[in-house]
């Protein structure tokens, strides 16, 4: 044992658990092998000590063998997964024509080291043609007048725009044949950069010292996951020796109180950008009448203070010399220096042998190019990773609403109608396009028929009619007749002419010069400002120019009996992973998946990567750390008046199943000390039971013995809340309690599965003695995206070109109740269902996983539903216990008897456990 840890002398305690060595040696012959790996050890082992200890030192070893002269060859990476797919004769004609080149990938990366730097090096030929567009039906094209425009632009210019108004001018715009339009930019105009002042030199040394190194990119869900990692690493001499850097989003690292205050993502982020635009020693292009009535220029004022050259090396400097910092660390720091932490962090990723991030910005191939980060050769470490696939293609979803779209309509529209005659052909043309489709996109969600379209219509509580739709993508830009419109070649206009700042500028200020802004419903502050509307518009753009079997289009209309608006939205749902994972695995050397229940594994590698060969994929998996005798997990079937347990969605709502729950609960506090958490489906069904528990008295019997909480619905509250339990039940503990609280044994918490609550937090010690999961967890099965992500899957591996057609009348959603969806589901023979069957009990493991912590912790895990108990032996599909983690299945009671047996059961636990508390 101690030759086996030797191997890891980095491991900051005496001496690791057994699992965790089996779990260290594993990880560390992953990373030799390279390939695909997935690593499962229970919640509470060590595991993130362990991959800390086990990675970093193969980073250490590998680096060690380079400085001697060992030869290490990370280029043979073998684990490609073949995802090229064929058009089918149903696509667009520019769709079937659009192939990346590798030469222009090269060009377009040499472009944009370029325009970092703040300039464009080369004119663009003034004889290049304007590309030839399919007319736009709709407009007349007036060639005559599109030439006459050409040649006397810029004397338009200079006489017809009115003072203030240049800046939202754009620059002519042409489209050479090759299908990359440029705009003619006179040689050293500043081109408008996201980065901070230290691009340019600094930038192109730090790229050659990142292609030198092995880097290990580590990424967790949330930010409270990612502080615990930077925690654990802290106990090593890696801390130490190795440069660590971590990375945040704006919203959780900007000090610039102006900006934060702001409070959506988006917003900050647009903010932050637009204080980059001015540069030290620019002007602005904002024009003031002196007293003399000569114009002049004012020099910029919005450039961000925090950004200045000398803050960010200052900030830079003190990173390095201190321990691995976590987001609050940074933030504190920034503050003190007066330096942003975000720009600051981000500047030291070429040289870092470590970089920990968020899931969003190492999964998202923009996020990735938007903060540099190279993969090639490097080591990816996915924590958290049980739902990664569905994490993943969630990331590739757009989605625009009819708000927005309007927002963006009358936009283009009054900026056509201000600058029509002074814009060139190629801008004239493309803007039309843009209106065009803005139009179409508006008139899908006004229209009320949908006989060629996959409906779902339900009806909610304020008596509103929604209709879901769904669409391949070809029979969406088919049936809106905008399949003629080159969507690639509008993309690299919007990215090339600044189209969308152009636009959203203008609108802004000539709605704040009325007086007053745009209409709009009550969705404005969700909806975001005007640049949110064109970013949401762009982003659907991109999203058609997906495979047209990679996603369904949904179309949600929404109609109110009430005089109020309600408007729909249009959102592009992405299917299958395969491609996108594809383009990590690809050129990671590595890529580990970290996490405390993977299973079912054969799920995750269907729909990540179903081509990768056998010796290119690894899976581990460890025993839990707790004796047998700490953990309690019951099947209950029956309530204390032996009413038997159904919380199936046809049962769950009816008095007798609540009053029967309620009972329970009474019982369980009286035998039950400290804390209990009580997980159920859905926040409205949570609120259903505590109005009926309310109603009927329950509620007061309860709260005699425990303080009842409850999960707040705004995930702010979550962190007050959770402290107000935690006090109450160390309370309780140490004796140390209010008057008000002498007759409480503990608090009870109501919680919600896929809430705030569910993942990420732990419930240690006393305060989660006992979980109880209330029924299974189903996703409802109305939900339209929901049964297009299961059709899908249940097409996997099919060689029919067209998955959907398994099913009968492409399983049209006719009523669109939730009946139906059970139908699409019954229909599945495999895959489908088993998906379905996975999202429940994924829930269950990441709910119940809370509990158990560490070696000495002891709790009761309460699974109540019949449906839970051992079932029969003629089922079609996996028991629904099959998919709990195997150190809880083992140990698994299904108590089909009376509710006595339970009690007397956890009666016996608690009480041999009680010396130990």
């Amino acid at each position: 044992m101690e030759q086996e840890s030797a191997k890891f002398p980095g491991f900051p305690y005496e001496q690791p658990y057994s699992i965790q060595i089996d779990f260290m040696n594993a990880l560390y012959t992953c990373l030799d092998n390279g390939g695909v790996s997935m690593l499962e050890s229970p919640t509470g082992t060590g595991k993130t000590l362990s991959i800390i200890c086990s990675a970093l030192q193969w980073l250490v070893d590998r680096k060690e063998n380079e400085r001697m002269g060992v030869s290490v060859d990370l280029n043979s990476n073998s684990n490609r997964i073949g995802n090229e797919q064929c058009g089918s004769d149903d696509e667009p004609d520019w769709m079937k024509n659009f192939v990346v080149n590798k030469d222009d990938e090269a060009v377009e990366k040499k472009a944009k080291k370029e325009s970092r730097s703040g300039f464009r090096s080369k004119k663009v030929e003034k004889s290049r043609k304007v590309a030839n567009f399919t007319e736009i039906k709709g407009y007349k094209r007036d060639d005559g007048n599109v030439s006459s425009l050409g040649k006397k632009g810029g004397k338009a210019r200079a006489e017809e725009v009115e003072l203030g108004d240049e800046e939202f001018l754009l620059e002519e715009y042409e489209s050479g044949e090759e299908g990359i339009g440029i705009s003619k930019r006179k040689a050293g105009d500043v081109l408008i950069s996201s980065s901070s002042e230290e691009d340019g030199d600094e930038d192109e040394t730090d790229d050659e010292e990142a292609k030198a190194a092995i880097k290990i990119y580590f990424c967790s869900r949330t930010h409270s996951q990612l502080s615990q990692f930077v925690k654990e690493l802290r106990k090593t001499v890696f801390a130490s020796t190795l440069n660590v850097v971590n990375l945040g989003s704006r919203k959780n690292l900007c000090i610039n109180e102006e900006v934060l205050k702001l409070g959506n993502p988006g917003q900050i982020n647009e903010r932050c950008l637009e204080l980059q635009k001015n540069k030290k020693g620019d002007v602005s292009k904002r024009k003031n009448l002196g007293t003399d009535g000569r114009v002049r220029r004012t020099t910029a004022s919005c450039k961000c203070p925090m950004l200045k050259k000398r803050k960010q090396t200052n900030i830079k400097r003190e990173i390095k010399e201190q321990d691995p910092l976590d987001i609050e660390d940074l933030v504190h720091l920034g503050t003190k220096l007066g330096a942003c932490p975000y720009y600051g962090s981000r500047s030291m990723v070429p040289g870092a042998d470590l970089v920990i991030l968020p899931y969003q910005s190492l999964l998202s191939k923009s996020s990735r190019e938007s903060l540099g980060l190279d993969l090639k050769n490097n080591i990816v470490i996915i924590d958290e990773a049980h739902n990664l696939a569905d994490s993943l293609i969630s990331m590739y979803d757009s989605r625009v609403t009819s708000y927005q779209l309007e927002h963006v309509l009358s936009h283009l529209e009054m900026y056509m109608q201000r600058f029509c005659n002074m814009l060139g052909p190629g801008n004239r043309r493309y803007i039309q396009i843009m209106i065009v489709l803005a139009r179409a996109f508006l008139q899908t969600l006004c229209t009320n028929s949908a006989s060629d379209i996959d409906t779902l219509s339900s009806e909610d509580s304020s008596g509103s009619t929604t209709l879901d739709s769904s669409m391949a993508i070809n029979e969406f830009l088919f049936s809106l007749n905008i399949d003629n419109i080159n969507l690639v070649k509008l993309l690299e206009y919007i990215n090339e002419s600044n189209i969308i700042h152009k636009v959203s500028g203008y609108g802004d200020k000539a709605s704040s010069q009325k007086g007053s802004a745009l209409k709009a419903d009550g969705e404005t502050a969700e909806q975001g400002s005007t640049l949110s509307c064109f970013r949401a518009f762009d982003g659907m753009l991109l999203a058609l120019t997906n495979n047209n079997g990679d996603g369904r289009i949904i179309i949600s209309r929404a109609r109110s009996t009430c005089s109020e608006k309600q408007g729909g939205y249009l959102k592009y749902v992405m299917l299958t992973g395969e491609k996108i994972f594809s383009e990590i695995a690809d050129q990671a050397h590595a890529v580990i998946m970290a996490g405390g229940t993977l299973q079912p594994v054969e799920e995750t590698r269907e729909r990540l990567f179903p081509s990768l060969p056998q010796d290119r994929f690894h899976f581990f998996s460890c025993g839990h750390i707790v004796p047998s005798e700490n953990i309690l997990p019951i099947a209950v079937s029956r309530g204390p008046s032996g009413q038997s347990f159904d919380f199936s969605y046809s049962c769950r709502g009816s008095s007798v199943m609540v009053e029967e729950l309620g009972l329970l609960l009474c019982n369980l506090v009286s035998v039950i000390p400290e804390g209990i958490v009580v997980f159920f489906s859905s926040f409205d069904y949570e609120g259903q039971v505590y109005d009926a528990w309310k109603a009927s008295g329950i509620l007061t019997r309860i709260i005699k013995k425990k303080r009842l909480f409850r999960e707040p619905r705004k995930s702010t509250d979550v962190e007050t809340v959770l402290k107000e339990y935690k006090e109450t039940i160390e309370a309780v503990t140490s004796g140390n309690i209010k008057d008000d609280l002498k007759s409480y044994t503990g608090a009870i918490l109501l919680a919600v599965v896929g809430g705030k609550i569910s993942e990420g937090i732990n419930f240690s010690d006393g305060m989660g003695r006992c979980i109880v999961m209330v029924g299974l967890p189903y996703p409802s099965p109305s939900d339209v995206e929901l049964i297009e992500r299961i059709k899908h899957i249940e097409g996997l591996g099919d060689t029919t070109s067209n998955r959907s057609s398994n099913y009968s009348a492409d399983a049209k959603y006719c009523n669109g109740n939730v009946q139906t969806g059970f139908d699409i589901l019954r229909s599945c023979k495999r895959r489908g269902r088993e998906y379905y069957d996975n999202l429940c009990m994924k829930a269950v493991n990441q709910s119940i996983g809370r509990a158990i912590r560490h070696r000495n912790d002891y709790a009761a895990i309460l699974l109540v539903d019949a449906r839970y108990a051992s079932g029969s032996s003629k089922r079609i599909f996996p028991h629904p216990t099959d998919k709990l983690p195997q150190w809880i299945k083992c140990r698994l009671i299904s108590a089909t008897g009376t509710y006595g047996d339970v009690h007397r059961q956890l009666h016996q636990f608690f009480r041999l456990k009680k010396p130990k508390g």
